[in-house]
């Protein structure tokens, strides 16, 4: 997993994000990965990704029967990469 590390972060935002962390019962590394998530409108949540990536694989899904597909035309593709 990535690492970040920030420089010359000023004292009072440092401040409130150790008191937000305190009061939330979390780390100082875990309440910034929430503000930042949160900042940056997206979710950290493993069930959300995971629902967000189902609902785009069935909006994606064809009409086709099982039968139609030819699984040697994927093998190809597959090598051909």
């Amino acid at each position: 997993m990535p690492s970040l590390q920030v420089r010359e972060l000023p004292e009072n935002i440092y401040q409130l994000l150790q008191k937000k962390a305190a009061d939330e019962h979390r780390s100082l590394s875990q309440e910034a990965i929430i503000v930042l998530a949160k900042g940056l409108n997206t979710s950290i949540s493993h069930k959300a990704r995971r629902e967000k990536l189902l609902q785009s694989i069935a909006e994606n899904q064809t009409n086709k029967n099982i039968s139609e597909i030819d699984p040697v035309k994927f093998i190809q593709e597959d090598r051909d990469r």
